[in-house]
């Protein structure tokens, strides 16, 4: 049976029983309609958000307009006219604008209240939706009904107006997160949709979907490699950057194994598929960012968990409040206490108490090119203890540079590039971008080559001026009888330091060596010492081998190295540090670092890394540099700090407005001088989250100069 794994939910289907969806040139399979209408149009929720919004906006600001113009003059008369017997004009109208607002625009709420309450479980939309349609419900009344209701109908508009602040919480808060749906599709869209199979020795393209292991399958240069395998022939260098962390692209020959949705660099592969579908490396990858996203789903909002509890506290208070004054003043104080009371617990403070402050540290990051992607993850940072960095693209810039030449048998540095370069000119070896880039750095002249020659797995030998030059490994000098005895101790020595090393050959005597290796990103040391100025760990996980990881570490002041992990062992190894007990932020820029990105607790990307790092990422940096980091961090604590001071002043209004409004205090107007209070509550809430705008960080010192662009661009 042929199974594929449904990219929103991560369930595996049958492809023959699963709804199937052609999107762009890929085929992907789906358990249910609504996860494929998810995963094709994953902005559709929020665009439908966004319309409740405007409607509910739009509602409250007319309703305000409205009350304003009917208190003054000729409008304020015609208004109060009474059209159907008590029913005035201006009733009327509020009524037919509340309608479709409370019962169109508030129906996720009553929806989400109804869910909540047949799970036995009691969260802020059973306040709201309460509060809602109890102050909508008796505004209909006295808009009909005013000898019965007495009041006014300014309970429609309190509904609206309660409605509005919940709803604009609800929408900045799904705003900031991003469909996890979109890091898993990025995923899949990095494996090739075809291949090219060798079948009774002709070339045929397939669907990558109907290869089956053991098929020969053919890759040339500068193609992506369908599915996992094992060379059969050929020879060529893969780039696995995104994939193992590996640097430089790796060479392969026969028996080499390749790794499906890397890059074929050079020559031409014919492989023989050992996995494919669903055992592949990619797929692997794929499952991992899907649990790890299932597994630190969104920590449950702090008011959720208060309102759980403060529910239960307002029903009583307002049922006692209700029989005291029906047993001592009569059914209309009753129900007027009963009303202040729902009202006054409506919880909109609290509703915009955390999306608010997330909004403000998301716009003062933004200032200095650090995005905050949820309230989930700057809750985690206020407990942050480990901050681990990815090596490749994260701490080091990717690609290889020349580090070290030296030069023998007295020829000067200078003549070692220039042989050196004059013979990777031609050549297509890994390191021969590096070593040109350092001969033109240096100005060397270049000299014709002639004669020249590819040696796979070893290096080149060419003729350049009359001269025989080699350029290689110890295989290379070993095959051309060069003795390298005399340098051999420098070679070893670089090599201990992680470099990759090559041998320079003239005329048959050992000449020069050239070593290369990728070298830390400017700042990278000063990043990590800030942030173990904060108290924080910071440690390294890479792909690649050890002693390159720990030449790297030691450079950038980092001491615990976790090395030659692949990219599901990255997970693991997040893992491992969790159950420690240490609250963990990774730090990644590319496709392998997506599981350990998602299972982190704090996923922090690179902005300048691949999408897919970016999706699992809980914070983003704009801008390559790694100071950011700490930014980030101090950002999200302070963020966090805002949150619970908001939460605070909201539970302060309601602790000591309910027992005001129970108690009757608030007479005949109470409903209205509650929603007046939450009105206040809520600014208050709004204006707290404003002042994290205007907070120092620090870190002005190195970023006024670097992001004076760039905020000019967020004005």
């Amino acid at each position: 049976m042929a199974t594929a794994r449904d990219p929103v939910c991560g369930m595996t289907v049958d492809k023959e029983t699963a709804i199937k969806r052609k999107i762009g040139d890929r085929w992907y399979y789906f358990c249910s309609q609504s996860c494929a209408d998810v995963y094709e149009q994953p902005e559709r929720e929020l665009r439908a958000m966004k319309r409740r919004v405007a409607m509910t906006l739009i509602g409250a600001v007319a309703a305000a307009t409205l009350k304003i113009i009917a208190l003054f003059g000729l409008v304020g008369a015609i208004m109060s006219l009474e059209i159907i017997g008590q029913l005035q004009l201006y009733s009327l109208i509020i009524f037919l604008v509340s309608v479709p607002i409370i019962w169109i625009a508030g129906f996720s709420i009553f929806k989400g209240a109804y869910f909540s309450l047949q799970n036995r479980k009691i969260n802020m939309d059973v306040l709201v939706a309460t509060g809602v349609l109890a102050g909508w419900t008796y505004g209909a009344l006295n808009a009909f009904l005013p000898s019965i209701a007495e009041g006014g109908a300014s309970y429609l508009e309190v509904s609206i107006a309660i409605l509005a602040f919940v709803l604009l919480g609800k929408y900045i808060e799904e705003t900031i997160r991003r469909k996890s749906a979109a890091s898993i599709r990025q995923l899949l869209e990095l494996q090739p949709t075809t291949a090219t199979v060798l079948r009774e020795g002709k070339e045929q393209e397939v669907s990558v979907e109907e290869l089956q292991v053991d098929d020969l399958i053919l890759v040339k240069p500068g193609e992506k490699i369908p599915t996992d395998g094992v060379v059969v022939s050929g020879y060529s260098s893969v780039d696995e950057k995104l994939l193992t962390g590996e640097s430089i692209p790796v060479e392969k020959n026969v028996g080499s194994e390749v790794i499906g949705a890397t890059i074929n660099k050079t020559g031409t592969l014919q492989f023989r598929a050992s996995k494919v579908g669903e055992d592949t490396a990619l797929s692997q990858i794929v499952h991992l960012v899907e649990e790890a996203q299932a597994s630190s789903a969104p920590v449950q909002r702090f008011a959720d968990r208060v309102v759980a509890k403060f529910v239960p506290i307002v029903f009583t208070a307002a049922a006692i409040s209700f029989i005291f004054w029906f047993v001592t003043a009569g059914f209309s104080t009753a129900f007027f206490a009963l009303l202040a009371v729902l009202l006054v617990a409506c919880p909109c403070a609290m509703g915009i108490a955390t999306p608010t402050a997330i909004l403000a540290g998301v716009g003062k990051g933004a200032e200095y090119g650090v995005l905050l992607r949820s309230g989930e993850y700057v809750e985690r940072a206020r407990k942050l203890s480990t901050v681990v960095f990815d090596k490749t693209g994260t701490l080091t810039k990717g690609e290889p540079s020349v580090t070290d030449v030296k030069a023998y048998r007295g020829l000067s540095e200078a003549d070692v590039l220039a042989f050196a370069g004059a013979a990777e000119k031609s050549s297509e070896h890994p390191l021969a971008e590096a070593i040109l880039r350092k001969a033109e750095e240096t100005k060397a002249k270049f000299v014709d080559v002639t004669a020249f020659e590819a040696v796979p797995g070893r290096g080149v030998k060419c003729i350049v001026g009359g001269r025989k030059v080699l350029l290689g490994n110890r295989k290379l000098m070993q095959e051309e009888n060069v003795s390298i005895g005399e340098i051999e101790a420098d070679m070893a020595g670089l090599e201990a330091e992680g470099k990759t090393a090559m041998m320079l050959a003239v005329d048959g005597e050992a000449s020069g060596i050239v070593a290369a290796m990728d070298t830390p990103k400017a700042h990278a040391a000063e990043a990590v010492a800030a942030l173990k100025g904060m108290g924080l760990e910071v440690a390294m996980l890479t792909g690649d081998n050890e002693s390159t990881a720990k030449a790297v570490a030691a450079q950038v002041g980092i001491e615990r190295v976790i090395a030659n992990v692949l990219p599901w062992e990255k997970e693991e190894a997040i893992s491992k540090l969790q159950d420690e007990g240490k609250v963990v932020a990774m730090v990644g820029d590319g496709i392998n670092d997506a599981p350990a990105l998602a299972k982190a607790d704090i996923g922090i990307a690179i902005g300048s890394g691949t999408d897919i790092a970016k999706e699992t990422g809980g914070i983003v940096l704009i801008k390559d540099d790694l100071r950011d980091v700490a930014l980030g961090v101090e950002l999200s604590k302070r963020t966090m700090r805002k949150i619970n001071s908001n939460l605070f002043w909201a539970f302060i209004y309601n602790s000591v407005m309910i027992p005001v409004a129970a108690a009757g205090l608030l007479g005949p107007q109470g409903p209205m001088y509650a929603a007046g209070a939450m009105a206040i509550s809520s600014l208050t809430v709004v204006g707290n989250s404003a002042l994290l705008r205007f907070a120092k960080f620090g870190f002005e010192k190195y970023n006024d100069d670097n992001n004076s662009k760039l905020r000019e661009e967020v004005k």
